[in-house]
């Protein structure tokens, strides 16, 4: 086998520029010009795999052997990973789909891989020098256990054909919500209360009546401004509805399929089978601590019912006992309880974040905390307005990672926020890391929510970046996946500190400086809305671990079960499961993560209570925790950081304010 090192020599691209810009770490973001280099690269990148597997199973199991393991990961990250993220944002419909159909060839080969017994014997078998090695054969041990590597062949066989199917359905719901282009038709007296800059280059249907998508920027602005009741809803419903009917089926076998897996393992339901590795470790933990959350935010949920209702009525001139708050009503009315209890308006905001200041700023932050450099550089991506920036080391300069960014929405692209980890760290040969941060913001400014949006999903980006791990297994995000969400979740409050938003001055001197009087209201205001907020993460989180406890799973009777025990109630017709992505691939039975995670993020936060800027805390939570990755279990990176056990005493404290 080549040295990986001379391989991503060749794929090295040099910046003309390179006197201004720094070199652009290699590799770069493969170019996907056509249908025919989809399926080129697809060819020949698993014709290599399979040779590598197969060096890899003769070589002699001594104390490189974890290094050649490692150095797969390194080849699969470099190979499939660029076409299972491209079919999520590539504008050219037939290269996504050339890409979908490549990626399930990929989980073909990804499934038949975990189940290799001599790969998993040899892994036992190869020497351990410290903790991190140890660590690493643990990790990657499970992953060929969880596979279905030690179960009997019958078994075995059936494993690797559920997983396969797992994909290719995961990968259909995705497509059903990505190509629907949905459209929503209003009058232009409907859209009273929306900023103009939301619809008045919108097209136009053969009525003249102005049709909105239901991507974000067009989304939130109708339900948080629209005067007309009648176009939220239509809003509303067309977004609950995302993916369909067939999305719905589509789900009920994900789950199915699921639970039978867990079972080829002596699991009774799939739930207590995912957590087992994880934070949680079971179903009934995950289910005890989302019971102390909703023990907390219920008697607050039903007051901020009753303060909507009044807010419904006043606007509406009817008596609060005959008014009643609709879903679609929720987010328009806390609006306005919002700008009379601290005078707070979102769209007030935008004209102080214009997107690409807002990216700048956030990145500004992060290189205030954590001693590091952004830099722009000329570079051909799948859109000309993706970006990409090599991230170096402050103190020395040198670049130690990159990222790629895709700001605005368009169709068929991916229409929520996430960060895709495509390449991971590994000191051990100088592999530096790469993210891609793809968001769907207004071009017209962002909201302060949307900053707080922007900042949570460059947490994601910054782990992956930051990361100084020796394997590339080991990196970034690989962390415990109710740990995943807690570094990105902990920066979401820095929006709120008059000091932090003091540097969009820095990076746009030209943008007038966020009054502080504003960001005093928001601070008050953010409080408000809690127990809306968690009452629905609570409700999602308990869905899904429900659904997957399910012998036989009904995604939708289910859904309205429950959502029609909350107080807002269930609106027949609706079917918000068709579109809920997140179970139907990797939080499946792990969505109470977020909330899991939060409570972490919030005592991460405590170390960072006097000064939101201070860098010394940012270099030590950049070593302890970011740098570490998967090297070291989640609850070990956050007593490392702490200096003391992890608690929950800052969240529940949060959840009284």
């Amino acid at each position: 086998m080549k040295p990986v090192l001379t391989t991503l020599a060749l794929l090295a691209l040099t910046v003309a520029t390179a006197h201004a810009q720094p070199q652009l770490p290699a590799p770069n973001f493969p170019t996907f010009g056509s249908v025919a280099d989809v399926q080129t690269r697809c060819d020949s990148g698993l014709k290599s795999a399979r040779q590598r597997v197969a060096q890899l199973e003769k070589r002699k199991v001594d104390s490189g052997w974890l290094a050649a393991y490692d150095d797969l990961v390194v080849y699969l990250e470099d190979h499939q990973g660029p076409n299972d993220f491209i079919l999520n944002v590539h504008p050219d419909k037939a290269i996504r789909d050339a890409a979908q159909a490549c990626s399930l060839r990929w989980a073909d080969f990804g499934s038949s891989l975990g189940q290799n017994e001599k790969l998993y014997r040899a892994l036992q078998k190869a020497p351990k020098a410290d903790g991190i090695d140890a660590e690493f054969a643990r990790l990657a041990s499970g992953q060929f256990e969880d596979s279905g590597v030690a179960l009997p062949k019958a078994k075995r066989e059936r494993a690797k054909q559920i997983l396969d199917k797992l994909t290719e359905l995961d990968q259909q719901f995705n497509k059903n919500i990505r190509d629907a282009g949905t459209r929503v038709a209003f009058t232009g007296a409907e859209l009273k209360g929306v900023p103009a800059s939301v619809w008045e280059k919108a097209k136009r249907d053969d009525q003249g009546r102005i049709l909105l998508g239901v991507d974000y920027p067009s989304y939130v602005p109708v339900m948080r401004s629209a005067e007309s009741g009648e176009a939220r809803r239509r809003m509303w419903l067309a977004k609950t509805n995302e993916g369909g009917t067939p999305n719905l089926d589509l789900l009920a076998q994900i789950v199915t399929l699921r639970g039978e897996y867990a079972k080829l393992f002596g699991f009774d339901n799939y739930v207590d089978f995912n957590l087992r590795r994880r934070m949680a470790k079971d179903g009934a933990t995950a289910t005890r601590f989302l019971d102390s959350v909703t023990g907390a935010v219920n008697a607050r949920e039903k007051t901020e019912l009753q303060e909507l209702r009044a807010a419904k009525a006043e606007h509406l001139g009817t008596a609060p006992e005959q008014t009643q708050v609709e879903r679609w009503d929720a987010t328009f009315y806390s609006e306005r309880v919002k700008l009379q209890k601290f005078s707070v308006d979102q769209n007030a905001f935008r004209p102080y974040f214009p997107p690409q200041a807002s990216l700048e700023f956030s990145m500004r932050i992060i290189e205030k905390l954590m001693g590091v450099k952004y830099q722009r550089v000329d570079n051909k991506l799948w859109h000309d307005e993706a970006q990409t920036y090599v991230v170096s080391d402050a103190a020395t300069g040198k670049p130690i990672a990159q990222m790629y960014v895709d700001l605005y929405p368009r169709d068929g692209k991916y229409n929520h926020a996430a960060v895709w980890p495509l390449r991971g760290s590994a000191t051990r040969i100088g592999r530096t890391p790469a993210a891609s941060l793809v968001v769907n913001f207004d071009r017209n400014g962002l909201t302060l929510d949307e900053v707080e949006t922007l900042l949570h999903e460059l947490g994601h980006a910054v782990h992956v970046n930051l990361s100084n791990t020796r394997y590339a297994a080991t990196a970034g995000t690989t962390v415990m996946h109710d740990f995943v969400e807690a570094p990105s979740q902990m920066l979401e409050d820095w929006v709120y500190d008059k000091q932090v938003l003091k540097l969009m001055q820095e990076v746009c001197p030209t943008c007038k400086p966020v009054p502080d009087a504003m960001v005093a209201q928001a601070q008050a205001a953010k409080h408000y809305g809690k127990g809306g907020l968690f009452g629905r993460q609570h409700l999602y989180a308990s869905y899904d671990i429900t659904l997957h406890r399910q012998a036989k799973p009904e995604p939708l009777p289910l859904w309205a079960k429950m959502e029609g025990a909350t107080p807002l109630g269930h609106v027949q017709g609706t079917m918000f499961p068709a579109g809920f992505a997140h179970i139907a691939g990797g939080y499946g039975s792990g969505y109470y993560g977020y909330l899991w995670s939060l409570v972490v993020a919030m005592d991460l936060r405590t170390a960072f209570a006097a000064d939101k800027l201070n860098a010394d805390v940012g270099k030590r939570y950049r070593d302890d925790v970011l740098g570490q990755g998967a090297q070291k279990p989640a609850p070990e990176l956050v007593k490392d950081f702490l200096g003391r056990e992890s608690n929950s005493q800052a969240f529940f404290e949060y959840l009284k304010k």
